[in-house]
């Protein structure tokens, strides 16, 4: 491995709750039943910390789709990466604050956005989504851990795949080629200031969301408001599962007898509108 080189080259399933006929009692809990933090406060402990320290311990009890449908309830944009866009170890999940980097060919990029790194950031790397060169290995992630970066999500391949999952930092991208940067273009202003990702272009206003499901990006202003939501759908699907696991089905759960009966009388009547009488959907 020629180290010294490569440093220089460097569908949505519709979910559905009954708020009114349900009420939170596990909000403070996370997947394995730990405390999880709640509130402004929890997302921000200190000024050095930033925000990425509070938004981790919240998702830990959270996946990537509840908050996409936290984003649909609150009417925020759900600005999800193209689906080709996966964790190279299996299992990884990560959410910080966008440490954005466009890539131009070269590894110095890289170090100096760990330069203005702040605690528990996660690198979104810009490469364009080529599929023709890798613009992150083994050593740009190392050194993304020792600068205290909490992932690397890459618009674009990655290469040293071993050496990278034997690292431990969760790394997404869109695949991996051995080949590392063919040209060294020409760098734009907002080299660090933003990254595109498919669609959707980010900065450090905005955090990011990852897991085996995908890449999802959210307002940074808005994220107390958006994580209490997360927790408000995951604790009421887990009440659903439990039911359902119990005998009692999601179609006795949600009265869809009564709303086959209402749309021979209505055609027009949708399940959401259903769904709106009888406790809501997670989508609104």
């Amino acid at each position: 491995m020629a180290q010294q080189e490569r440093i220089q080259r460097g569908g949505r399933d519709e979910r559905v709750e009954q708020d009114g006929l349900e009420r939170r009692e596990e909000r403070d809990q996370g997947a394995d039943g730990a405390a999880v933090p709640d509130g402004p406060n929890s997302l921000e402990p200190d000024a050095s910390a930033g925000v990425g320290a509070g938004v981790a311990r919240r998702f830990a009890g959270l996946t990537t789709a509840h908050v996409a449908d936290a984003c649909i309830r609150a009417g925020v944009p759900v600005r999800c990466a193209p689906s080709a866009l996966r964790a190279v170890t299996p299992g990884s999940r990560v959410a910080g604050r966008v440490l954005p980097a466009r890539h131009v060919g070269s590894v110095d990029i890289f170090l100096e956005a760990y330069e203005a790194a702040r605690p528990e950031d996660v690198l979104v790397v810009d490469n364009g989504g080529r599929l023709d060169e890798a613009c992150v290995g083994d050593l740009a992630v190392l050194e993304a851990q020792a600068a205290g970066v909490a992932g690397v999500v890459i618009w674009g391949l990655h290469r040293d795949t071993a050496d990278i999952r034997a690292i431990g930092l969760p790394v997404f991208s869109t695949g991996a080629l051995p080949t590392g940067p063919l040209s060294l273009r020409e760098r734009p202003a907002d080299a660090l200031t933003s990254a595109t990702v498919g669609d959707w272009t980010v900065s450090a206003a905005d955090l990011v969301f990852a897991d085996d499901d995908g890449v999802v990006f959210a307002p940074a202003d808005r994220a107390d408001e958006l994580l209490t939501l997360a927790e408000t759908i995951r604790d009421t699907e887990r009440r659903q599962a439990d039911q359902i696991r119990a005998g009692h089905t999601l179609r006795a759960q949600v009265r869809f007898d009564a709303y086959l009966a209402k749309r021979r009388e209505t055609p027009t009547l949708t399940f959401r509108d259903h769904l709106r009488a009888v406790g809501g959907a997670i989508e609104e």
